[in-house]
């Protein structure tokens, strides 16, 4: 039997993704993504925030750049991935790290339609029915395009 690495989170952003793009122009993006869950303790509610380092790629990195923005709630859907690199002393670190499959926008649509992102254009009203669910088909042997 195989195992299941699966990831759900529903968060707000810590910041605007950042976008790089890597050899034969395959684009990732990158940003950090709260979680806050409350817990009582001795009688007192304690709020506990969880950060997690988000990765996107392709085409979902293109959709986070253009839709996302810090602040903003998404759900994420995705895999976790540990990696190891060396710093520059020389010291073996480990980043683990949610890469995402699936992401919606969450809270009001005036909220999503205005992103304040200046170098974005204003949603135009035969767009403001194009559904705000992303996902990346990762599948090249499939014809379809979604």
């Amino acid at each position: 039997m195989s195992g299941v690495n699966k990831v759900i989170l529903v968060g707000f952003l810590g910041k605007d993704p950042e976008i790089r793009y890597l050899d034969n122009n395959i684009s990732v993006a990158n940003f950090p993504l709260a979680t806050t869950e409350t817990v009582t303790r001795d009688g007192k509610r304690i709020e506990q925030t969880e950060w997690h380092n988000i990765v996107l790629w392709r085409g979902l990195a293109e959709a986070a750049f253009k839709h996302l923005s810090k602040g903003k709630q998404v759900y994420l859907e995705g895999k976790l991935r540990t990696r190891s690199y060396e710093d520059k002393e020389g010291i073996r670190r480990y980043l683990t790290e949610i890469v995402v499959d699936v992401f919606n926008l969450l809270g009001r649509r005036s909220d999503i339609e205005t992103k304040a992102k200046e170098d974005k254009d204003v949603v135009s009203e035969e767009n403001k029915n194009i559904p705000v669910d992303f996902k990346e088909n990762n599948n090249d042997s499939d014809p379809l395009p979604f």
